[in-house]
């Protein structure tokens, strides 16, 4: 299988070499991809019109799209999980956050530091959730504020994933095209 990695108007993705891409993954235009980041099966990150910077540490899991429309740049943080089939559209998620199975995050939003979006929650356009919020709902209302042990949970799951993708990694004799010095 050939790895889904191109340019877009001459904009390159650029991936760390010991970052983890999945085989069905899809990287188009200005994606950086920082170290110890896990792409995970049939992931679109798309940015043919804004970029997308990933951060070390961060995950993106199984069926996600994260697209950078035009005037929205993404940015996931460090230690971010973003969890499967999720939608970031234009966002900017700030470190050590949990976005929850099936969450969409809109055009202009902050998620901040230590919060989880639940689930099925949806982050409206232009909403800037606080730190340490656990998000729930469509439209998504800040139901409290995350325990010191949900924060926790956060950073163990993102090293677990890194762990696993050294598995993947190894186990595969994956190496990476497009990478940054």
């Amino acid at each position: 299988m050939v790895r889904l990695i191109s340019p877009f108007n001459n904009k390159h993705p650029l991936i760390h070499p010991d970052a983890f891409i999945d085989l069905s993954a899809r990287i188009i235009g200005a994606v950086i991809i920082e170290e110890r980041v896990s792409i995970w099966p049939m992931v679109v990150l798309r940015a043919d019109s804004e970029s997308i910077c990933i951060k070390k540490g961060s995950a993106v899991l199984d069926l996600s799209l994260v697209e950078a429309p035009a005037k929205y740049p993404v940015t996931i943080e460090e230690e971010t999980l973003i969890s499967h089939r999720v939608v970031i559209h234009g966002a900017h998620i700030q470190k050590r956050v949990l976005i929850g199975i099936g969450a969409i995050v809109l055009d202009g939003s902050v998620v901040s530091t230590g919060s989880i979006v639940g689930a099925g929650a949806l982050v409206a356009p232009g909403t800037t959730i606080p730190p340490n919020s656990l998000v729930m709902g469509m439209p998504g209302k800040v139901v409290r504020e995350t325990t010191e042990k949900e924060r926790y949970f956060i950073s163990q799951q993102v090293h677990e994933l890194f762990n696993k993708s050294r598995q993947y990694k190894t186990k595969e004799g994956r190496t990476t095209k497009n990478t940054l010095p």
